[in-house]
């Protein structure tokens, strides 16, 4: 399958290369140039391992199928993911469904990315006969870093280098980038928010002269963010095998809809279910949902994306985005007018915002629907859905359950699977809080108090972040990120 830019459909690539630039050289996301179809019943009766090798060989068709099957099954087999790859949980009886995505060994979504995409640019690179350093330059709000961190960690011919905002994360996503192990890596917080993170590597993969001064040592850039086409062909197959979960237990039949909450920042994760709705999953509504950040909100109602407006620090911090970089890739697929978007993105960045045409807006909204929720709205559907159902969830997650139930009319509707992205013992505090409970100082008494509270112990690789040596802690401008690339 051959790639394209979004900012230039004239430019055509393989996966591998895709995956190894990250970024197309004019700035533009790579983007298939063509859905491949998958039905349904091809993936009804397969293990998760199986769905992943089944949907991800359809877009890397440049990659060796056994190469692609011992990949799938490194990855979410066995205990890796506790056998519970893409696992749905039903709460209480409202037809809304949780797709527990934090199973894996840093606790969040992107552990299914970033488990395999390693694999991928490593192949990527033998596929390509590049013998240069890659070195990874990772904007994270705060679960990218650890799980790009943990997926890259001492692998041969590649260095890491993860940015994420100062004061801008919960303590226990911090402590997990900080402590993280190995020779190639290295954690740097910037002074500012997300969006800042993002702008400085950004800017760092568009300056040509970085890449001549690397080019003369031997070494290139490439991104773990979801900008990066290998971070999101990953998260299409948990649509699918969430899917077949619900035919399996007769909640649905085949061919019915199903709609998917997602909570939403950087579009990555939602832009994933589109995709898998366009390969010919039955899927209704993909229902953005956004925190009081809610710049994605006002888009997908009016037309118009409009980052100039005030940045809140919240209680789900990786939604703490002004600037939804996989945005991108849905203008071009709905517009197919490389020179369109390419235009948006240069008012966006020039002006602070732009507007898309009525007819471009209609579109998206066929597919998308759309809710904000604040800190409180999250809280309280955090203790209601606890009180109620047992059923314990974090802030991201009750930001997607407040917007979904939100929408919802009557529980006679096509069921809902909102997306849980991240483990509660991520934000013992806040879950604490929204709970009700008193909340101690210090985060690790936080977390044990809330195991006592739930009934539920927190995962392992949580608990033995207490005590561990944090190796990280400079504090940066966005501006000194170039120096890094450039002294990694």
């Amino acid at each position: 399958m051959e790639y394209t830019s979004t900012r230039n459909d004239q430019l055509s690539v393989q996966a591998a290369e895709a995956i190894l630039r990250g970024i197309a050289p004019d700035g533009g996301l790579f983007v298939p140039k063509q859905f491949p179809s998958l039905p349904v019943e091809e993936v009804l009766d397969l293990s998760y391992p199986e769905t992943a090798q089944k949907v991800i060989s359809l877009f890397l068709t440049d990659y060796a199928p056994e190469f692609l099957r011992k990949a799938a099954e490194q990855t979410y087999g066995g205990e890796r993911f506790a056998q519970k790859a893409g696992y749905v949980s039903p709460v209480g009886d409202s037809g809304m469904y949780s797709l527990e995505l934090w199973h894996g060994p840093t606790c969040a979504f992107k552990d299914y990315a970033l488990q395999l995409m390693p694999k991928l640019l490593v192949q990527a690179k033998e596929i390509l006969g590049d013998t240069n350093v890659t070195k990874i330059l990772v904007a994270t709000s705060g679960d990218t870093g650890k799980a790009a961190l943990a997926g890259y960690a001492d692998l041969p011919g590649i260095k890491i280098a993860v940015f994420y905002p100062n004061e801008g994360t919960s303590e226990i996503q911090r402590l997990q980038m900080v402590t993280q192990k190995g020779e190639n890596v290295a954690v740097y917080a910037v002074q500012g928010n997300f969006d800042d993170a993002q702008t400085g590597v950004k800017r760092v993969f568009g300056d040509p002269a970085v890449a001549e001064r690397l080019a003369e040592k031997g070494e290139k850039l490439s991104s773990a963010n979801s900008i990066n086409w290998g971070r999101l062909v990953p998260q299409i197959v948990y649509y699918f095998y969430a899917y077949a979960q619900l035919v399996r237990q007769e909640v649905i039949e085949n061919g019915e809809r199903v709609d998917f909450c997602v909570p939403t920042g950087n579009f990555g994760d939602i832009l994933a279910g589109y995709y898998a709705k366009r390969m010919g999953l039955p899927v209704g509504k993909l229902i953005c949902a956004s925190n009081k950040n809610n710049v994605l909100t006002d888009f997908l109602t009016t037309g118009v994306y409009d980052a100039r407006r005030l940045f809140y620090k919240t209680e789900s911090p990786s939604m703490d985005i002004l600037v939804s970089s996989n945005l991108e890739r849905l203008l071009y697929h709905i517009t197919g007018d490389s020179k369109k978007v390419a235009d948006w993105m240069a008012q966006l960045n020039q002006q602070g915002h732009y507007q898309v045409d009525h007819e471009t807006l209609a579109q998206i909204q066929e597919h998308f629907a759309c809710g904000c929720a604040n800190d409180e709205d999250g809280a309280q559907e955090i203790r209601r859905c606890f009180e109620k159902n047992g059923y314990l969830m974090d802030p991201h997650t009750a930001v997607a359950w407040h917007v979904a139930a939100s929408l919802r009319t009557n529980t006679a509707e096509q069921p809902c699977v909102i997306l849980s992205t991240a483990s509660p013992y991520k934000f013992p505090a806040s879950v604490l809080a929204a709970l009700g409970q008193s909340v101690p100082a210090d985060e690790f008494e936080a977390l044990r108090t809330l195991e006592e509270k739930s009934g539920m112990p927190a995962p392992e690789s949580l608990r033995v972040l207490r005590g561990q040596t944090e190796r990280f802690g400079q504090v940066i401008s966005k501006e000194e990120i170039r120096q890094v690339a450039l002294s990694l």
